[in-house]
């Protein structure tokens, strides 16, 4: 019996795992100067949970590399320490991959990563359950619906969901008083 996994892939999957390692490692000579360094075994981690998220999602990745994008746009993040760095990156790439499906693959790979980190690192303040539930929600929403109505993913997302109240919605001088005599007077 032939295994589907084993049929389309052009890299046997130990050495697209040991390739994934080493690249992943290799981006601690950057990551370093903000304090955060990943070791080999947080590295398989990191590979095992890019492979456990594609296959969650039914899809496949030629290049790789995504995983060093992530690493590589979110390292400067205010938000990251090494107490908690391996535990944001699992997230942020099984993120990205739901997402990445979500959002019907209308946004290229940089251009969802630049997203999640400006949200990430904005509206979000550091939180990825913030990021998953309310950013990348109301993303992948309008995408679905066709308002990709966004030109730079990038820009700031201060102050998305502040509203502006026009002079219709204020309610501030209702003439209508319940507990005044005759308060029906003019209403009739």
């Amino acid at each position: 019996m032939i295994k589907l996994k084993e049929t389309f892939s052009l890299i046997p999957s130990s050495i697209a795992e040991k390739l994934a390692i080493t690249e992943i490692i290799h981006c601690n000579s950057i990551t370093a100067r903000y304090g955060l360094t990943l070791k080999e075994s947080e590295a398989k981690e990191l590979a095992y949970t890019r492979t456990e998220s594609l296959s969650k999602v039914g899809r496949i990745e030629f290049s790789g590399g995504t995983i060093n994008k992530l690493i590589l746009a979110f390292c400067d993040s205010p938000y990251l320490s090494q107490f908690h760095y391996a535990e944001t990156l699992h997230e942020l790439i099984e993120t990205f991959y739901y997402f990445k499906n979500e959002s019907l693959d209308e946004l290229d790979d940089d251009e969802l990563i630049a997203y999640m980190k400006q949200a990430f690192n904005h509206t979000c303040q550091g939180s990825v359950d913030l990021l998953q539930t309310r950013e990348l929600e109301n993303l992948a929403r309008k995408i679905r619906f066709g308002l990709r109505d966004f030109n730079d993913l990038s820009k700031d997302l201060e102050g998305v969901f502040e509203d502006d109240p026009t002079e219709e919605d204020d309610f501030s001088e209702d003439p209508f008083d319940p507990y005044q005599e005759n308060s029906m007077e003019g209403w009739i």
